[in-house]
């Protein structure tokens, strides 16, 4: 049937801020689904409420709305634009809960509006447990033994009968959020508390225990025609018992037998035929026991799910883009496969090569998390690599995580001993348990000793043997001949892997195999295995015999991207990239993407004129700029959009006679070192605060003496302010020294004076060489102190005088001059006793960017790319791409207030102070915009936490000292606005005398009063407090706070940590009882602003 021709406009649904469990993957997806639809003349409405996306950017639908997801502000734009459909299978659980709510609220049929994609009992049928396990059973397929739980106590009675341990799975969540294993009544009672909580419908799953069985997952797709086809097939590295987002995962599966994988198809396909998935795609997982088969269903995804990303870019089948045509009424053999041009969608997918997906994990960012994988998602990102065999795969995938303790080492001496020792550490799944493996294995232990202790299973482990044994080879032999060399590179060994197996540098190693002519050729993913010609020219690396690299007479920018997810370079960097590949083969280049994060919109095959799925290290990089040198013309690489990884190979790449274009690598070089920057900031005269590096402990106190305490100390060379911390004296430093880095000659330590009580602002600016363009300046909410990108920050600024803003402008024209900046360049000001200070400066995108071009309605990122390819700011204002007239320094009069807010991940790491510093901890942001500053604000919240700001109830207070004189007068509004006020007795005394109303609550040390009477935390866990203000004073524990806030965080209450927070709160508060709700798209924010005014 060909497109439906009653549907005119459709309402897609986004994921909102990223998320652990539900990330870039979904930007990926409701990305390919808005272009598919304005393709095919449908206007597009998208609702979501992530600024870091290439999906909200105003070119991808009609009318894009940066608001929260809720109920109330999704019937907001439904009225404002009755669209004929809604769209909710793109958008994660976030999307699919939301349309779920809006059907509930009788919102689509007030509307008229047609749900399309998935239907709500099909929906239903998949995400409800007890629904799903009836299906299961009447196709004559097996679930887990199970209780469905709505209390705690059939939790127990279901215990009662399965017996423990056994596994929690709450209902329509997502990225296992609340689910767990419990092996005691203590474990359920925390497990089955939080995932019933966790789950909107308060429901839970309570299954017999298959940890250590096999698991995999099937990628379907069925069309109104009952068309299905098995887009691909994954199987967890990993056993059951760790979340598959936390697995090692490969595509396709490796250790089924034929008729296992037959059964897998026909129950899945009997499984997405009984749900009633009938116009998209869906994800089931299963779970196999390898001593005698047993085949369980585990669970089944309605939707596309953060699988399908990786399967679409593992197959280069994109399901997204199908999913969204078989919505609007195709079906899968009208539509034509992109990568052949030649076979229709109905035609499966056939792999003749190995993917590997590795997570990524940031438990650096969280002292005293508990790094144990279980059956709730940890990592923040992935890596996935493409090889012609497992071993090549997994270690181009290990090398791509970008960190060292996941690569594969055989570090001297090989001590027996130490085998014991390994195999009851790797007993525990935790990030580094693969390496154990491989080290045991090593040293001598057998495959059945170490899948004793895992229960991975014997094939990956005897693939792992066969590294081992290569790796002894190369260790061993007196001269690395050719046929060596050819094989340790086609099982995926680096050039510094052999190098340090040699005892060599890796330059010898690369001499070497160039001489010997070991050299990789680049092969294409085409979907089906070479029986048809590919026309997409999608590659990966191999030590083969035949490139498939088509020669080209286009003159070429290889952009580099940002890797995969971490905190502290997200989303935000891909996409700069994205929009630098668009906007440069617009103007007549070819476009060359070199990444390995499956999840992004830059590895979309179609986003550049060519893509390389590698890992961001010198060799990979280096092995396709010499491939695309030698079919055509390099005009140069850009390093200076993806943040710190590709940053870090500017100089290599220099050496080796790369041109670099946009800010040279010294020019880098003067801004990351902090002894050549003071240099730059002197000949500017612009002030930094007082600082030093030292290179040991001895130095380090003598600099904190002579500036004075606090100081800020962190590492040279970071990002995400990784290893920052703000320390008060000298045992601190100490401590510090010793715990958080190596100091050293050549790792010197960054020590600051700390501006207490200072505005941090944040700028993003373009330099051409002659020109500034003032992007964006950003007034922090939080003080400086606290990471910009954890900070909430608002855009105008609203406390900036037109006089500061100038002040501002001149500085950063002198620092990137000075600096030597050719495109983007990011500075952080701190405004103390009216002196305008440099923190630091990035000669880079920052993650700012994506939420200053939506902002102000200019494409900041496009500009920089422009700029690095040789046009001036003048050219880019006359030909529209920046304003004629003013900048983000001079806005238009009624421009809009914008305001971005980080969305933090505490709820996954119970018993980690909640407490904010200079270290980022944020996994995403969202924005709300709006005409003044408390409504959007108020937005900003709504998006940030489910619930947003209460707007009645009881607020809960309890001040540091020097908090308590600038508290006063916003808790006093608080109180005027009707919240009762209770209150630790030095803060209650505080506000009482200033004729607060505030009930004294007991502190937690002190334990229950006499007459029963609760302690904070006590009325926090029974639901009493709506609103949380806790300032601690200082670093480290703050002990006096943090029981308060991990029952903050367990209760989902508002927590407040800053008296600048408080205002902003209450501000918002104020706004969302006295100021009706509105919304309006970015296009018609960007339509009412006139720039000729300016």
């Amino acid at each position: 049937m060909p497109k439906r021709e009653d549907i005119k406009s459709v309402m897609v649904i986004g994921s909102g801020p990223i998320v652990i469990g539900q990330a870039c993957e979904f930007d990926y997806s409701g990305t390919q689904a808005c272009r598919v639809l304005r393709e095919e003349e449908i206007r597009v409405i998208l609702v979501n409420s992530n600024p870091a996306t290439i999906m909200t950017d105003p070119e991808f639908a009609d009318a894009t709305y940066i608001e929260p997801i809720t109920t109330e502000y999704l019937e907001l734009v439904i009225a404002q634009e009755r669209p004929d459909a809604l769209l909710p299978t793109l958008g994660g659980q976030t999307a699919l809960n939301a349309a779920i709510a809006l059907d509930k609220a009788g919102i689509l049929e007030k509307y008229r509006v047609e749900l399309i994609g998935a239907n709500i009992e099909a929906i239903e049928r998949g995400e409800n447990r007890e629904k799903f396990r009836k299906i299961v059973q009447d196709i004559g397929a097996e679930s887990a033994n199970s209780r469905i739980c709505h209390t705690m106590e059939d939790c127990l009675a279901g215990v009662a009968e399965l017996g423990y341990p056994v596994v929690v799975r709450p209902s329509f969540t997502m990225g296992g959020a609340g689910s767990g294993i419990a092996y005691s009544e203590e474990d359920l009672y925390k497990i089955a508390g939080l995932g019933l909580k966790a789950s909107p419908t308060s429901e839970v799953l309570l299954e017999e225990s298959i940890i250590g069985w096999k698991e995999y997952e099937l990628e379907l797709m069925r069309d109104h025609n009952d068309n299905v086809v098995v887009v691909c097939s994954i199987e967890n590295v990993d056993p059951m018992g760790v979340h598959t987002g936390d697995s090692i995962t490969v595509a396709p599966a490796l250790t089924l037998t034929d008729r296992e994988f037959q059964k897998l198809r026909d129950v899945g396909i009997d499984i997405i035929r009984a749900v009633g998935v009938d116009t998209g795609g869906c994800n089931i997982q299963f779970a196999i026991n390898p001593d005698d088969g047993r085949l369980i269903v585990i669970e089944m995804n309605p939707r596309v799910s953060r699988s399908s990303a990786l399967a679409s870019k593992a197959t280069g089948f994109p399901i997204a883009k199908i999913a969204a045509r078989l919505a609007i009424g195709y079906s899968l053999d009208e539509i034509q496969n992109d990568i052949t041009a030649e076979t229709p969608a109905s035609f499966e997918p056939t792999l003749d090569y190995i993917v590997v997906k590795v997570p990524r994990f940031a438990f650096e960012k969280f002292p005293g998390a508990d790094t144990t994988l279980t059956t709730t998602m940890k990592s923040v990102g992935e890596a996935m690599a493409i090889g012609r065999n497992f071993p090549e795969a997994l270690q181009k995938a290990l090398r791509s995580i970008e960190q060292q303790s996941a690569i594969f080492t055989w570090a001297q001496p090989r001590d027996t001993e130490e085998i014991g020792q390994l195999l009851e550490k790797m007993k525990r799944p935790h990030d580094s348990r693969l390496s154990l493996a491989q080290r045991a294995l090593w040293l001598g232990a057998t495959i059945a000793q170490v899948h004793e202790a895992t229960n991975i299973d014997p094939w990956f482990l005897d693939q792992i043997v066969r590294i081992n044994e290569i790796a002894d080879q190369v260790h061993d032999s007196r001269d690395l001949v050719a046929p060596l060399l050819f094989e340790a590179k086609s099982l995926g060994f680096s050039d510094p892997q052999i190098a340090t197996l040699r005892g060599v540098g890796e330059s010898q190693i690369r001499e070497l195999r160039t001489q010997l002519g070991v050299l990789p050729v680049f092969k294409t993913v085409d979907t089906c295995a070479a029986e048809f010609a590919a026309k997409t020219p999608y590659h990966y690396s191999s030590f083969d015999f035949e490139t498939e690299v088509v020669p080209s007479d286009r003159r070429k920018i290889i952009i580099l991207g940002s890797g995969p997810n971490r905190i502290g370079q997200g989303i935000e960097f891909d996409y700069s990239c994205v929009h630098a590949a668009m906007t440069l083969s617009e103007v007549g280049f070819e476009t060359i993407m070199i990444n390995c994060n499956p999840e992004t919109v830059s590895t979309d095959y179609d986003t550049s004129d060519r893509l390389y799925f590698e890992p961001l290290t010198f060799e990979d990089v280096m092995a396709v700029i010499d491939v695309e040198r030698s079919v055509g013309e390099l005009v140069g690489v850009i390093v200076q959009l993806g943040g710190q990884t590709p940053l870090g190979l500017a100089q290599p790449l220099a050496d080796a006679g790369v041109p670099i274009i946009g800010t040279q690598p010294e020019a880098i070089h003067s801004a990351e070192d902090r002894e050549v920057f003071s240099r730059v900031l002197d000949q500017a005269k612009v002030p930094a605060p007082a600082h030093g590096t030292a290179r040991s402990f001895a130095q380090a106190r003598e600099i904190a003496h002579r500036i004075g305490y606090p100081v800020l100390v962190r590492p040279s060379y970071v990002l995400g302010g990784r290893g920052m911390e703000i320390v008060y004296e000298e045992e601190m430093l100490k401590e510090y020294l010793e715990r958080a880095t190596q100091i050293n000659p050549e790792h010197p330590v960054l020590v600051d004076r700390f501006l207490d009580d200072a505005v941090e602002i944040d700028v993003d600016a373009l330099f051409d060489g002659t020109d500034l363009y003032l992007a964006g300046v950003m007034e922090h909410i939080e003080e400086a102190g606290i990471h910009s990108g954890d900070s909430a920050c608002a855009l105008p600024p609203i406390t900036l005088g037109r006089e500061e803003i100038e002040r501002i402008r001149n500085s950063t024209y002198a620092i990137a001059a000075g600096v030597g900046v050719r495109g983007l360049i990011n500075i952080q000001f701190a405004l103390a006793s009216d002196v305008l200070y440099v923190l630091e400066a990035n000669p880079r995108a920052s993650r700012t960017v994506p939420f200053v071009s939506k902002a102000t309605g200019v494409p900041i990122a496009k500009a920089a790319a422009r700029i690095m390819a040789g046009e001036s700011i003048a050219a880019l204002r006359a030909g529209g791409v920046l304003p004629r007239r003013g900048d983000g320094g001079q806005l238009p009069a009624g421009s809009p207030v914008s305001v971005k807010e980080a969305v933090l991940p505490f709820g996954r790491f119970h018993g980690v102070d909640t407490v904010l510093g200079p270290e980022m901890k944020s996994t995403g942001e969202v924005m709300g915009i709006d005409s003044s500053f408390g409504v959007a604000f108020a937005k900003s919240q709504v998006a940030a936490f489910s619930g947003g700001l209460p707007t009645r109830g009881t607020a809960f207070v309890s001040l540091a000292n020097r908090d308590k004189r600038s508290a006063i007068f916003p808790v006093k509004r608080l109180s005027d606005l009707g919240f009762a006020i209770v209150a630790t007795e030095g803060t209650a005394d505080i506000l009482q005398r200033n004729g607060i109303p505030a009930r004294v609550i007991r502190k937690q040390f002190e334990g229950a009063g006499p007459g029963g009477e609760p302690t904070a935390v006590d009325s926090i866990n029974a639901g009493e407090i709506d609103l949380i203000i806790n300032t601690p004073y200082g670093v480290g524990p703050r002990k006096d706070g943090y029981e308060i806030r991990t029952a903050a965080v367990l209760r989902g209450v508002p927590c407040i940590t800053t008296v600048q927070g408080l205002a902003a709160a209450v501000q918002g508060i104020d706004s969302l009882l006295h100021d009706q709700p509105c919304v309006k798209s970015i296009q018609e924010h960007v339509r009412g602003m006139n720039w000729d005014s300016v």
